[in-house]
């Protein structure tokens, strides 16, 4: 993303964000960035009230072609150095894809579908996660991928936001009328179905796990015909789990069915697992556009930031770079 000439503090438009999720302080801390005097609406109680607080925090473009456009791919790449430049803890060492034996062939199709990978067989899977020797024969190498933790991230944009003269209040409804303000910029995710006739809902689920024998130090994608899950290491041992998106708007919780197929996945990893504890589970509803891909919407004075699907962090700053061009007219 190019860079943009700032404002003097203070001295920029007014505007309104709504929605404390990745999506909504990434816009936020852009604009201040900017110059605009920006105000966050956020109708929860926290920062990432909504999918966001759920979400792996993979940087991985990629990987992510496996299944998404290569315009996802190319317009995420620049996240990457976004993610470093504005939170700490972003870890780039890279993303590591897996099958079990019965699945290997998997394995080649996910190949066939990316790029940027190096094919590595059992002594260098051993070398990059020690862990795992001697229980996976192939896998794809992913060098340049990273992750970040989302929660550690959300609350390190709200705090940037801030020293920039950015103000967030919670528990706020999203219908509060915007008097007063130049701008609105809502990224409310699956509260705008209503207003966005074409989005719709896809299920994710997550599990976070503690496991002090296991000490992983990238995320690993776990291949299965059934049902893919990605595991990405947080600190202190835990780890997140999650599932690949699910074609249903059922927003209730994870199913017994869920639930035994992902644990299922995760002790095929490794079955020291099999004493890891459950901290956490969750489920919610992704908004997603027909063809997957996040816009930037506008009418008249209030924009919109929606449809984030699976790539809400790697796309967040790229959408949040177009919403700031409209807002300053560049």
């Amino acid at each position: 993303m190019a860079a943009q000439t700032a404002l003097p503090p203070g001295m920029g438009p007014s505007v309104l964000v709504r929605g404390a999720g990745v999506s909504g302080l990434t816009a936020a801390v852009t604009l201040a960035e900017r110059g605009a005097r920006v105000h966050v609406h956020e109708s929860g109680p926290r920062v990432g009230s909504g999918a966001s607080w759920k979400a792996g925090g993979m940087l991985a473009p990629w990987c992510e072609a496996e299944s998404a456009t290569t315009e996802v791919t190319e317009q995420s790449l620049s996240s990457l150095g976004w993610w470093d430049a504005h939170v700490p803890g972003v870890v780039r060492n890279g993303t590591l894809v897996l099958a079990p034996a019965r699945d290997v062939g998997e394995i080649a199709r996910f190949g066939r579908r990316t790029s940027h990978f190096t094919t590595i067989g059992e002594d260098e899977i051993a070398a990059l996660e020690p862990d795992l020797a001697d229980r996976f024969s192939r896998a794809l190498f992913f060098a340049g991928e990273g992750h970040v933790d989302p929660r550690r991230a959300l609350a390190a944009l709200a705090d940037r936001l801030v020293r920039l003269g950015g103000r967030i209040s919670f528990n706020v409804p999203v219908d509060t009328p915007a008097d007063g303000y130049d701008w609105v910029v809502s990224c409310t995710g699956i509260a705008a179905r209503e207003q966005m006739a074409d989005m719709r809902g896809v299920r994710g689920e997550m599990l976070l796990l503690r496991c002090p024998d296991i000490g992983l130090r990238r995320p690993v994608r776990m291949l299965h015909p059934r049902i893919p899950i990605y595991i990405v290491p947080r600190a202190d041992h835990v780890y997140m789990v999650g599932a690949t998106m699910i074609e249903s708007e059922n927003a209730g919780p994870m199913t017994l069915r869920s639930m035994v197929e992902m644990l299922g996945a995760v002790y095929a990893l490794h079955p020291a697992f099999g004493e890891a504890e459950i901290l956490e589970t969750g489920t919610g509803l992704r908004p997603s556009y027909p063809d997957n891909m996040p816009a930037v919407r506008r009418e008249g004075r209030h924009i919109h930031i929606n449809g984030m699907y699976r790539h809400g962090f790697l796309l967040s700053p790229v959408r949040a770079a177009e919403a700031a061009d409209i807002v300053f007219g560049a």
